[in-house]
């Protein structure tokens, strides 16, 4: 399957030269979030980046986003947007039948139920063990429905790992520990990555089995936290950063009318709730750093000489984190099996509406806006074109520190 896109009339936002930085500041970050099919749209939103001639320094992914960070990091730059192409034109699966236009819910449910059936050709493939009932001694590294052993495969075709071990992008992905239920990230800094790391970020039970790796057991990333931005900001050595946190979940929603909506309403914030508190107190912790860091001026040369009172202004810290939210603005058809939606329709959508929303935020550059000193962390909200009175979308960028927004982001 090939993508086509009309980009003719975005085209006009980029730059007559091309650039590698979109600002000053020391790194630029892509964080790319778990979703299943929906992760065509991060395609898209790095198709954009490329365009505008933008390398990232830093890929971070969880789950769908983790096998989207391996084809960026693990290829030239003059190749990443085939390898994309390819991937995602392997998952993008026709239905085997004609879809009725007046009511696509059916058109939906039979493609769920042929993937739900049959599996993704190159990703993953029932397990009939695993259908024989819940007790089954299927072993520690077979329990789920469905084997990984192709995505496998696919990974190790379309992702070069001595690129990705290379270090330039840094390529992190997030996984959940079995036996401990610790985060754990595996780090192309201090890590030799393989396709083992990359399945074992996408191993969401019990659809799939976990990932043995150094003789443990790793689940998807996502069940721990699914926007892994905190591997940012819990740096030792933190930097000026412009992050591109890249959204498939919706944390602002209608209220549920019908069990139906409830599932959809509930996934939503399953996946995007935890973004919201962390960064709130990680933009809490930056503002005391900033705030040590300024109070640290007023004391005397012989005072601030003191080793423990080295120790003490240590803590201040005058990095600044500017963080886009790139969110996936949905459609009108959409319910809780999105994240199955591996249709041809779906993934071309998606992956479109991820390049029109970076072209936008490209054009807009809110990081650029004067700001307050004392802030740390800044969200910026990049709408969409035609935004939805329903969720209270505003104009194309919006800007604020995340301690005056009360961090509803």
């Amino acid at each position: 399957m090939s993508f086509q896109f009309d980009t003719s009339a975005l085209r006009q936002t980029q730059t007559a030269s091309r650039t590698t930085r979109l600002s000053g500041d020391d790194q630029l970050v892509l964080v790319l979030q778990g979703g299943g099919a929906l992760g065509a749209y991060q395609a898209g939103v790095y198709h954009a980046l490329d365009e505008a001639g933008v390398e990232p320094d830093w890929v971070i992914g969880t789950s769908i986003g983790a096998i989207n960070a391996a084809l960026i990091v693990g290829n030239k730059p003059s190749d990443r947007i085939d390898a994309l192409q390819q991937f995602w034109g392997r998952m993008a699966r026709q239905p085997a039948w004609h879809g009725w236009p007046i009511w696509p819910q059916i058109s939906q449910s039979m493609a769920y139920m042929q993937t739900l059936a049959q599996g993704i050709p190159g990703f993953f493939a029932p397990n009939p063990l695993a259908f024989l009932g819940p007790h089954v001694p299927l072993g520690a590294d077979d329990a789920g429905y469905y084997s990984t052993g192709a995505l496998e495969s696919t990974l190790n075709e379309l992702v070069d790992f001595s690129l990705v071990n290379r270090g330039a992008p840094r390529l992190t992905v997030g996984a959940a520990h079995v036996r401990t239920s610790q985060m754990r990230y595996f780090d192309s800094k201090d890590t030799r990555i393989n396709a083992k790391h990359i399945m074992a970020s996408g191993a969401l039970p019990p659809a799939f089995p976990a990932v043995r790796i150094d003789g443990e057991l790793y689940w998807d990333g996502g069940i721990l936290s699914n926007t892994p931005a905190e591997v940012i900001f819990d740096e030792p050595h933190r930097k000026n950063s412009l992050i591109l946190a890249v959204h498939m979940w919706n944390p602002v929603g209608p209220e549920p009318q019908t069990i139906w909506d409830v599932l959809h309403r509930h996934k939503d914030i399953q996946y995007s709730s935890r973004v919201a508190t962390h960064v709130t107190r990680q933009a809490q912790m930056h503002r005391m750093r900033h705030v040590i860091r300024e109070l640290t001026q007023f004391l005397p040369e012989t005072i601030k000489t003191r080793e423990d009172v080295r120790a003490l202004t240590s803590y201040g810290c005058p990095s600044r984190m500017h963080v886009v939210r790139l969110l996936w603005p949905g459609h009108q058809d959409e319910d809780h099996r999105k994240d199955v939606d591996f249709s041809p329709a779906g993934v071309r959508s998606r992956w479109q509406a991820g390049y029109e929303k970076t072209m936008r935020a490209i054009a807009s550059a809110p990081w650029r806006r004067d700001d307050d000193p004392l802030e740390g962390v800044f969200l910026h909200e990049i709408a969409d074109s035609e935004p939805d009175a329903a969720l209270g979308s505003t104009d194309v960028a919006c800007v604020a520190p995340i301690a005056a927004n009360n961090g509803s982001w």
